[in-house]
């Protein structure tokens, strides 16, 4: 009886400390996840600044010449107003028919 009695102790302090080693490893584990997950979001928060000020420095660049081909657009519409009134429907026509599809 007192051997089953040792074995059971023995057991149970086993478990104890497989347990407690468990409790440990888990602990380290979050641990790492934790900076693991914060070294992502740094870097993915910096890879968004780079690509948004790659985008503004690339629209900069772009709005005059835009501006520039808006305004020969304009004055193209001017000098053509029958010519841009028929382009004008074409356009409608085909976002309406874009639209029916779906």
């Amino acid at each position: 009886m007192a051997n089953a009695s040792k074995m059971r102790d023995d057991l149970v302090e086993n478990l104890e400390s497989q347990l407690e080693s468990l409790r440990k490893e888990v602990s380290s584990l979050r641990k790492t996840l934790s900076k693991r997950g914060g070294a992502a979001y740094a870097e993915a928060s910096e890879t968004a600044e780079n690509l948004y000020e790659d985008l503004a420095q690339r629209w900069t660049e772009a709005l005059p010449h835009m501006q520039k081909q808006a305004r020969r657009v304009e004055q193209t519409a001017r000098d053509n107003p029958a010519a841009a009134a028929a382009v004008g429907l074409v356009v409608v026509g085909l976002l309406a028919a874009l639209f029916a599809k779906r």
